[in-house]
């Protein structure tokens, strides 16, 4: 594993592990527990591996766990399906080349820019890409922004019209956007652009430092998202992703108006 690799590795490992709760795995709290979840020695019986090699693997010394240890130390820590994954791609992510911004194909962009529906297009740093006019008048014109600004982390995280505009779920939505870019970050670790943006993010949002301390993942999802817009007041969407063929690091989001959820929200026949 490249060093960058190793390090979220090994965080990810204590994480799981100070989360995990000795009663889950049949462990007595006791009372000599001063940190909390489970101790190092608790986690490599439990794996059935040695203690030096655990401890190797969490400080992220260069070591190359088989598919098998990780299976292992996935089981001990209850992993969930996402985190096991995410520990898998982890431990065989090795060197890439350094992070450059993606381009969007002129037909792509085209398209995008005929949708009705709010729509955008973001690349691996979830940098906004090309945007059409619905999404510019439901969310902001990012057009007036710096290009260092055009992220959709950064807008959700940093922009005070998007506190505004996500109202009551802002904290959860925050969180979940913060819990998924987790995965991939933690994939291009190191990369002189992605440490670029995570400073930002620490410097101008605190929430932001305690969720991404937390080292919550989740995979990517539809969904909905109740927005309550300056103009046209309460607003609810459906919402989904989609990958490009042209390009697998370009991902498309539309939003589309469910409209009996929409009626029910608003109390409209």
């Amino acid at each position: 594993m490249a060093d960058a690799s190793r390090n979220e590795f090994g965080d990810f490992l204590r994480s799981r592990r100070e989360k995990l709760n000795p009663k889950a795995v049949g462990l007595p709290n006791g009372q000599r527990r001063r940190t909390p979840g489970l101790r190092r020695e608790e986690v490599a019986e439990l794996a059935g591996i040695s203690v030096d090699w655990y401890i190797r693997l969490e400080q992220g010394r260069t070591v190359s766990p088989s598919v098998t240890t990780i299976d292992a130390l996935a089981s001990a820590l209850r992993l969930s399906k996402v985190e096991h994954a995410h520990l898998r791609t982890l431990a065989r992510n090795g060197d890439r080349r350094a992070f450059s911004h993606e381009s969007v194909p002129e037909v792509v962009r085209r398209m995008v820019e005929s949708l009705n529906q709010p729509a955008y297009v973001t690349g691996r740093r979830w940098d906004i890409l090309a945007w059409n006019a619905a999404a510019a008048e439901l969310f902001t014109d990012f057009g007036q922004t710096t290009e260092a600004d055009r992220n959709i982390l950064t807008y959700m995280l940093t922009d005070p019209d998007a506190r505004h505009l996500f109202g009551a779920t802002w904290v959860d939505e925050a969180k979940r956007m913060v819990a998924q870019f987790r995965i991939t970050y933690d994939l291009w670790a190191g990369d002189p652009a992605f440490l670029d943006l995570l400073e930002r993010l620490q410097q101008a949002s605190p929430e932001f430092v305690i969720w991404w301390e937390a080292h919550d993942i989740r995979s990517v999802a539809s969904g909905q998202k109740l927005l309550n817009h300056p103009k046209k007041g309460l607003l609810c969407f459906e919402y989904a992703t989609f990958q490009s063929n042209d390009d697998p690091a370009l991902k498309l989001a539309i939003y589309n108006t469910p409209c009996e959820l929409l009626h029910t929200i608003s109390g409209k026949p």
